[in-house]
């Protein structure tokens, strides 16, 4: 019998020590987070420049050169694929947004996307005040996956693009790509800590000249 206990006891220990060995603690967690992030910068042979860089070159990113622009403040990787038809919101302004976009964690390539069929759509509302911009989902995927409230990280474009509705051939809407560490996202990447790849466009619901 006191064979038999040892046997247990030291059972209880190994799986214990099993268990201690996988649990990762949050920091661990952010530097997996990074490691990916720039695992996934190198693969795409994406060009980082700073903020500075981009505000000389006037709010853009050089597609040619593959660039993204880091944002400090919100540890944000962004392309600006195109700027857009139409004019920036103004301040004081509510209205609402067709969105379409590719989701990929950077972890397993699992995610979401609305941007296949035509009838398949995003809706959002957005208000800006002052400098700061709040949204929220009113309609489709995001909100049927996550919730109503609109990643951090998809906010800080709305400074550097225009938001209208395309009114010929030659009109393209606004398109981004972005790098959106878990602290700027949504729900699921908050929670687990996980990092997401987004392909997105934005337009308006109404045309506003």
């Amino acid at each position: 019998m006191k064979k038999m206990m040892i046997a247990l006891l030291s059972m209880m220990c190994l799986l214990a020590t099993v268990g201690c060995n996988d649990y990762e603690t949050y920091g661990d967690k952010k530097d997996k987070e990074r490691n990916a992030i720039k695992a996934f910068i190198a693969d795409s042979n994406i060009v980082v420049i700073s903020e500075e860089d981009f505000h000389a070159k006037g709010d853009v990113t050089d597609l040619a050169k593959n660039e993204y622009v880091y944002l400090n403040n919100t540890g944000v990787y962004m392309q600006i694929v195109s700027k857009g038809c139409g004019k920036p919101l103004q301040d004081g302004e509510n209205t609402d947004l067709i969105v379409r976009f590719v989701e990929r964690c950077l972890y397993d390539s699992v995610g979401l996307f609305n941007d296949v069929s035509p009838y398949d759509m995003d809706l959002m509302n957005i208000r800006k005040s002052g400098g700061s911009y709040t949204a929220s989902f009113t309609e489709g995927y995001m909100l049927s996956s996550y919730s109503a409230s609109v990643p951090s990280g998809w906010l800080v474009v709305f400074p550097y693009i225009n938001v209208g509705r395309a009114r010929s051939a030659d009109d393209q809407i606004s398109k981004v790509r972005l790098i959106v560490p878990h602290t700027q996202g949504h729900v699921t990447a908050t929670n687990y800590v996980y990092p997401y790849y987004y392909e997105i466009t934005f337009q308006r619901t109404i045309d506003i000249l």
